[in-house]
């Protein structure tokens, strides 16, 4: 006879009083961590739903132009099985984390151009599929194109090609990034040949969705030295509303299954605030119903808009604030989705985290984890997506990293034929979402009593998602602390009495183990996924 340990109906978590906290004295020089238990119930109602999950992904700009053309396959595979594998080694090890969207970019053809395009790292420059007489070849972006394929071979559910400017043929200064002003570069009159473009390599791909304009509010000119850092074009409103509805005609005329997403906005806080040059209020520009140039009625036009998370995340107060702002924005507009579609650790974040040099221990994977919670929690998106799926740089931004042949990533360019495969607490604290919060899956409602989320981002978050079909329960819990907490739990009727428990800290690697219900402990400065069926 299977054990039932008895929730109520809404999943009551209670957790005790910190009355009951044991107080640890360490000896000298040593810190012991405590073992206490949150003062607060928790509270997971399953009859309250939010936002359908669609997907996480992330994207292969850049690496995969150098990684997908390695000759040795067993090191191509291993990089994508860390990727998109669902698959679990003998000892229960999950063999990857298992992404359900893969992002491909729509190169703007600078890697053809060399030296001359005046983008140094050739690490970012990118081939295009057409060249300068109109001609398709659909043998550039081979290593591109391999990633594409191993995601599908296991199993990845969506595929998204994005550009981050039209081809070099069709830009006024003949280059891939912007020679100055806000709006979009392209040539006057080259709008239905980019739209051309964009429809041609989705529909050669079967991509599931395109993403025609990127990070659109920054102007991607050259610095004082002339040169650029990567392929990039900015982008008014009004200059996205016109590429929108050109590939809505494109992509109608072929009959795609392709749709559209676009916005890729540089910073949440434009959803709903200025920028500069008609760049900003997104939301009520696309959406509201008393100006702009709504689009998400025209065919191959999907009602959702995509931002990037930078920028936004220090400090806590100001996490939570932007996201609840953004929230509030997107149900007075109609409630068309968000995803998350683009992000990393990038620059100086609260002097605690930072870009540069490259950091792959716990501390990041935390605050992943914590920028993650938020935005599905929050913010409500559906989808929630990472910048550098494979990193060759000394960089914080990248969830696999490459070495060069000799361990050395402080010169990325020895990486180019070869390289070490090294993973990351950023890869698999992300893993404990995207391997276990699949498609489809409805979060539901997680309520700390007497708590806020401004205080759970500095402590322990909690969010819970329901499989309709199956009864699988998934909770995803972040513990910031030091301190092992203890998660007594009562009320839901959860089968076997157990769930499997997914652990990802300094020395773990989404471990897995069994727990009862009623046991449940987070270790300190962990993730934690709970996997189980409710009755």
């Amino acid at each position: 006879m299977k054990a039932m340990v008895k929730i109520n109906l809404l999943a009551l978590i209670a957790l005790t009083s910190l009355s009951s906290t044991v107080r640890i004295i360490d000896p000298p020089g040593q810190t012991t961590p405590q073992h206490r238990r949150i003062g607060k119930s928790v509270t997971i109602d399953l009859q309250k739903e939010f936002q359908t999950i669609h997907s996480f992904g992330a994207s292969d700009c850049w690496s995969a132009k150098f990684i997908g053309k390695w000759r040795d396959d067993s090191k191509k595979n291993h990089v994508a099985d860390l990727l998109f594998s669902l698959d679990t080694l003998p000892d229960g090890q999950p063999k990857g984390i298992g992404l359900s969207l893969w992002r491909m970019n729509i190169g703007a053809g600078s890697y053809e151009q060399g030296d001359s395009s005046y983008i140094n790292d050739q690490w970012r420059r990118e081939e295009c599929f057409l060249d300068s007489r109109g001609r398709f070849d659909w043998t550039k972006q081979a290593g591109n194109q391999w990633f594409l394929q191993a995601a599908r071979q296991r199993g990845v559910r969506y595929t998204l090609g994005f550009t981050n400017s039209a081809p070099v043929q069709m830009t006024r200064n003949g280059k891939a990034f912007s020679p100055g002003g806000k709006s979009i570069n392209l040539k006057p009159g080259a709008q239905d040949d980019f739209a051309d473009f964009l429809a041609t390599v989705a529909d050669h791909f079967k991509f599931d969705y395109l993403s025609p304009i990127n990070e659109p509010q920054w102007d991607w000119t050259a610095g004082k030295n002339g040169k650029a850092g990567q392929e990039g074009s900015p982008a008014e409103n009004a200059d996205i509303a016109a590429v929108t509805k050109a590939l809505s005609t494109k992509l109608a005329a072929k009959k795609a299954t392709t749709t559209v997403v676009t916005g890729e906005a540089g910073q949440l806080n434009f959803l709903y605030e200025k920028a500069e040059s008609g760049r900003g209020n997104q939301l009520d520009y696309f959406f509201g119903s008393k100006q702009g140039a709504p689009v998400s009625k025209l065919p191959n036009v999907e009602p959702i808009w995509a931002y990037h998370s930078y920028f936004t995340t220090c400090s806590d107060s100001a996490l939570v604030a932007v996201r609840q702002q953004a929230a509030q924005r997107v149900k007075s507009v109609g409630n068309p989705m968000l995803w998350q579609s683009e992000f990393g650790v990038l620059g100086d974040i609260c002097g605690r985290y930072h870009g540069s040099p490259r950091h792959t221990d716990i501390d990041y994977g935390l605050y992943v984890a914590k920028v993650i919670h938020n935005d599905l929690a929050i913010a409500n998106v559906t989808s929630w997506q990472w910048w550098l799926a494979i990193n060759p740089y000394n960089y914080s931004d990248g969830l696999v990293y490459i070495n060069g042949p000799d361990g050395d990533y402080k010169k990325h360019d020895n990486a180019r034929q070869d390289g070490q495969v090294i993973d990351s607490k950023q890869l698999w604290a992300f893993g404990n979402y995207a391997r276990f919060v699949r498609p489809g899956m409805k979060r539901v409602a997680v309520q700390l009593a007497d708590s806020d989320p401004i205080q759970e981002a500095g402590t322990c978050m909690i969010s819970a998602y329901k499989d309709i079909r199956t009864k699988q329960i998934v909770l995803v819990c972040i513990n910031i602390t030091p301190d092992l907490l203890t998660l007594p739990l009562n009320g839901l009727t959860i089968r076997n009495g157990h769930f499997s428990c997914y652990t990802t800290t300094e020395t773990k690697t989404l471990a897995k183990s069994i727990v009862a219900a009623g046991q449940i402990h987070l270790e300190p400065r962990s993730i934690v996924t709970l996997v189980g069926r409710y009755e």
